[in-house]
């Protein structure tokens, strides 16, 4: 689900820049699900391995929605 970010990552990079709201908020959303699951008692690891990278990809998002 989190690997469709690279075309919006892409996109981005061309000067076609999307909202950054949402990757932000999705990537705090995985960033949480991956801590949850992989601090819980007996470790989630199909959550965290689901969650794990949206955290980069989110987040990368997010970083190139920016006009630098």
């Amino acid at each position: 689900m989190y690997v469709s970010y690279i075309a919006q990552i892409i996109n981005n990079l061309h000067g076609q820049y999307g909202a950054p709201l949402q990757p932000f908020v999705a990537g705090v959303n995985c960033s949480l699900w991956s801590i949850y699951a992989y601090f819980k008692k007996d470790r989630d690891w199909p959550v965290f391995w689901a969650n794990f990278p949206g955290v980069f990809f989110s987040f990368a998002t997010f970083i190139t929605c920016f006009h630098f």
